[in-house]
């Protein structure tokens, strides 16, 4: 079998796993950059791709070097991190072949990179296929969703003070508030006086959340 290599490397705001939204188009604003591997940088590997609103991307979790691949079981964060399914029954970044897939919206084609919004890849994710979304065949509407249509996911309400948010681009804000409404802590987790730190584009992330409202306290550059 023909060993898989990279056509490209994805960059993000995303230094860490910790704050990636857990499924790719939670945060429609949050943009990315495919950047192709060299063996693939020509516009004639991009033809045609500017017809099309959306791509499918295959893609590895780098950032998991210590799993085995071997667990048949894992307890996703939308069971609150204690029930166990199978892992064929889940998105579990914890995969036999460590392999992931991603829907993104295109923004932008600029000359050999694309432009993407809503992905939830770190920055460095090897990317080893991208397929374009076909609405015929890809969507299906008014179907079962397992146990994600029996547990309500609760976004929590953010703020970020003007003196903190002054640190940031309009667009940068508007990413993050969308982000930390996802509430990127461990859901096992609920100490109101703890402090966590994200890191995101370049920048420290510290926030408390109580009783549903998550508070941005002060950003660092990193």
């Amino acid at each position: 079998m023909k060993t898989i290599e990279p056509v490209a490397i994805f960059h993000s705001p995303f230094s860490s796993k910790f704050g990636i939204p857990r499924q790719s188009g939670l945060v429609d604003e949050l943009r990315g950059r495919i950047v192709l591997e060299d063996s693939y940088r020509d516009v004639n590997a991009l033809r045609g791709l500017n017809d099309f609103d959306y791509l499918w991307l295959i893609w590895g979790f780098s950032a998991n070097k210590a799993h085995d691949g071997k667990s048949l079981t894992v307890r996703p964060p939308r069971l609150g991190g204690n029930e166990r399914i199978g892992v064929f029954a889940s998105r579990s970044p914890f995969r036999p072949n460590g392999l992931g897939l991603s829907s993104v919206r295109i923004v932008d084609i600029d000359k050999t990179d694309i432009i993407v919004s809503g992905a939830d890849l770190m920055d460095g994710t090897p990317i080893y296929d991208i397929k374009p979304y076909l609405p015929y065949v890809d969507a299906h509407n008014d179907v079962r969703g397992g146990f994600t249509d029996k547990r309500q996911w609760h976004c929590l309400d953010v703020v970020i003070p003007e003196s903190v948010s002054v640190k940031l681009s309009t667009q940068q804000a508007t990413e993050l508030k969308e982000i930390l409404a996802l509430d990127p802590r461990p859901h096992y987790q609920n100490d109101p006086t703890r402090v966590y730190g994200m890191p995101f584009n370049g920048n420290d992330i510290h926030f408390k959340v109580d009783n549903g409202v998550l508070t941005v306290i002060n950003i660092e550059r990193l």
